[in-house]
């Protein structure tokens, strides 16, 4: 008897097989028993026979939701679905019960069903969502590797802040007052020093007390830099990025898209060249829009929402006043009130996506921005020696996974992107 799993079984029709995997979930009649057996690459009908496996039978009949084991049969192609196998049942060994088990076919709260995140992820969706979820991340990956990025692990104790004072999350470092990193940039930019192109991929943490679906205070960023790259560049490298890890993900990922009822046609659309919008225009489509909006003004998710409504594919806003953007971002050059930096906002009503621009090369003009944001020179010091030797123009970008995957699965929240969410009232489980 060969063992395969699930996701193998079309390779197997008419012959005998063993899987073990456990219950998702089961109906029966007097003569028939249909289990729904899952083993992480599928799930399977299997049917038990009372005249042709009377004891496998019996055995099916004591079986409780998520019990372990082991099922021997002949795989049949489905009589109704095309694609579809099931398997016709011969012998079957229970290995573990799972009695009680909590999360059952009826409908659970979401606090619930938080509280058993560990169990949830078991289900169906929240199965087709991490799938997703590995799709993009492999796509990222590829994506930089097949362009010679050099993968440079950033630190998770950090000296200093990256976005901001406000957001860090303090713990002491033998001693010492560290923080919880927010973002791999700088280090980036050091690595951009010595490899040309270089990105991070890892955990970064942000203490904002937000409640927003869009807002985890744990979550993944890739953040590729690039020597010797400007603003205009910046933007190319960010939409061809975003429309090759969409595309392939639509591709890759169909029938759990297909699970989840996204429409996959918007997605389709997310292809580059993206149009591109000045800051200013943003305002002024705002305004078009009835929106009391004006120079000088931050965009919350609502703005975002109706800039990108404007759009069928996500659209880059670019050039903001320096004053909404971090201490590292160059001046523009024709406008020193602005900043070379750039925001790709998705369509749909789930805002930025991708944040970035041409970072400050300067020295002196560095160090004045950290004067004049209350930085300390001293936690930056290291930071500053990359002005002080062999300075260039660089930029890069940050994309949040979590954010992409709510995007492109459909969620309303991106609690339900990572396998385990932290977020302001959630530590657990």
């Amino acid at each position: 008897m060969t063992r395969v799993n699930i996701a193998g079984l079309s390779e197997h029709v008419g012959a005998g097989v063993e899987l073990q995997g456990w219950l998702y979930n089961k109906r029966a009649s007097k003569k028939l028993q249909f289990l729904e057996i899952r083993d992480g690459s599928g799930i399977v009908q299997a049917v038990v026979s009372k005249d042709d496996a009377p004891e496998a039978f019996e055995s099916a009949s004591r079986l409780s939701q998520e019990c372990s084991l082991r099922v021997s049969g002949v795989v049949a192609r489905h009589p109704k679905h095309a694609g579809v196998f099931e398997l016709a049942v011969t012998a079957l060994t229970e290995l573990s019960a799972a009695s009680d088990y909590p999360i059952s076919p009826k409908d659970h709260g979401t606090d619930f069903l938080m509280d058993h995140r560990h169990l949830w992820i078991r289900s169906r969706r929240q199965h087709a969502i991490l799938r997703v979820r590995h799709a993009i991340i492999r796509a990222i990956r590829d994506f930089f590797d097949g362009r010679d990025f050099t993968l440079v692990d950033a630190p998770i104790f950090t000296p200093n802040a990256c976005e901001g004072t406000s957001t860090l999350f303090e713990t002491d470092f033998h001693g010492q007052p560290a923080f919880l990193t927010q973002s791999g940039q700088l280090y980036m930019e050091a690595a951009a020093a010595a490899f040309g192109k270089a990105y991070c991929f890892g955990p970064t943490f942000r203490a904002e007390k937000s409640k927003t679906r869009r807002h985890l205070a744990e979550f993944w960023m890739v953040e590729p830099e690039v020597a010797f790259m400007e603003l205009a560049e910046d933007m190319q490298l960010a939409e061809e990025f975003l429309s090759e890890v969409v595309q392939r993900v639509v591709r890759e990922r169909s029938d759990e898209l297909e699970r989840l009822e996204r429409d996959v046609s918007l997605l389709k659309k997310v292809e580059a060249p993206f149009p591109r919008i000045s800051y200013s225009d943003a305002i002024a489509l705002l305004k078009d829009n009835g929106k009391d909006a004006k120079v000088g003004d931050d965009f919350g998710a609502e703005d975002e929402t109706i800039i990108s409504s404007a759009f069928d594919r996500p659209v880059i806003v670019h050039r903001y006043p320096a004053e909404l953007k971090a201490f590292y971002m160059k001046r523009d050059p024709v406008d020193a009130r602005l900043s070379l930096c750039m925001d790709v906002l998705a369509p749909e009503g789930y805002g930025e996506v991708i944040g970035g621009g041409q970072r400050e090369d300067d020295l002196a003009a560095l160090e004045a921005a950290l004067t004049h944001h209350q930085l300390p020179k001293e936690a930056f010091s290291w930071y500053l020696d990359l002005r002080r030797y062999g300075s260039f123009p660089h930029a890069g970008f940050g994309l949040g996974v979590e954010r992409l995957v709510a995007w492109i699965c459909g969620l309303p929240h991106v609690r339900e992107t990572i396998p385990f969410p932290r977020m302001l009232t959630r530590l657990t489980p």
